[in-house]
C-alpha cells in the first residue's frame, strides 16, 4: 500500500518536529571526542539580560576551553568510552578531578544554554505546583535560588533539581552538578564570574534575578521535571 502524505500533512509534521528539538529534554551527549553543541540561538538572542559580548566569551571560550581540555586528558583512559555524563559521575566518585572539573563544566553548560533556547516562558501547572508546595510559589523559588547563590563562595553553580517528588535547591563549588548525587537538575545558574561581571560587575543577586524573570524557558524546565 502507498502512503500518501499532503503538503499540510508535511508542514505540520516538521513544525512537530521543530517543537520537539526546541523542547526537548537535556540528553548526554557521545563518548570522545567530545564535541561542543552548537549554541542554540544567536549571540544576541539573551540581551539584554545577558549582553551578546559575555555569550561570545562566555560560549566561543569558556565553554568551547572545557572540551577542549577535557579531550586533551581522556585519551588512553577508561573515559574515552564514556558518555559527556558518565565520565561526570564517574570521575567525581573515583576523585579524579583534573577530569571532573573539565566534564563537569562541559556538561553544564551543554544545560545551561539548553534552559534559555526558545525563552522565556511561564512555569507549566505541574511545575508551578510543585514551587507552591516546597517554596510557597514561583517567587519563593526564585528568592530560594538567589539566597543561595549567595552562599557559594567564590566560582561555582546553583542547582533547581528534583529529589524524588520534591523541588531542591542546592549550590555547588566550581564544576559541582546534582548529577553525582542522583538527583535530576532542572535549572542551573552559572555563578563563575565570566557568566555576568560584563553586564552586571559585582552585582551577582540582580543578574539572577533577571535571568530567572525574563530570560529561563520554565517550559522547558518542567519538562525536566515532568
Amino acid at each position: 500500500m502507498t502512503l500518501t502524505i499532503s503538503r499540510r500533512t508535511t508542514l505540520a509534521l516538521g513544525a512537530a518536529a521543530a517543537a520537539s528539538t526546541l523542547f526537548k529534554p537535556h540528553v548526554a551527549r557521545a563518548a570522545a571526542p567530545f564535541e561542543q553543541p552548537k549554541l542554540p540561538f544567536a549571540e544576541d538572542a539573551l540581551a539584554p539580560q545577558i549582553s551578546a559580548r559575555t555569550v561570545a566569551l562566555h560560549y566561543g571560550k569558556h565553554h568551547k576551553g572545557y572540551y577542549t581540555k577535557l579531550n586533551e586528558l581522556v585519551p588512553n583512559t577508561p573515559y574515552a568510552d564514556m558518555t559527556l555524563e558518565e565520565v561526570v559521575k564517574q570521575s567525581k566518585a573515583k576523585g579524579d578531578d583534573a577530569i571532573f572539573n573539565q566534564a563537569g563544566q562541559a556538561w553544564n553548560h551543554e544545560f545551561y544554554w539548553q534552559q534559555f533556547a526558545g525563552g522565556p516562558t511561564k512555569p507549566s501547572t505541574a511545575l508551578e505546583e510543585a514551587a507552591t508546595r516546597d517554596f510557597g510559589g514561583v517567587t519563593g523559588l526564585n528568592e530560594a535560588i538567589v539566597a543561595q547563590a549567595d552562599k557559594v563562595f567564590g566560582t561555582g553553580w546553583v542547582w533547581l533539581a528534583k529529589d524524588g517528588d520534591k523541588l531542591a535547591v542546592r549550590g555547588y563549588q566550581d564544576a559541582g552538578n546534582p548529577v553525582p548525587d542522583g538527583l535530576k537538575p532542572l535549572l542551573g545558574i552559572d555563578v563563575w564570574e565570566h557568566a555576568y561581571y560584563l553586564d552586571y560587575e559585582n552585582r551577582k543577586a540582580d543578574h539572577i534575578k533577571t535571568v530567572l524573570a525574563d530570560r529561563v524557558n520554565w517550559t522547558w524546565v518542567g519538562e525536566q521535571f515532568a
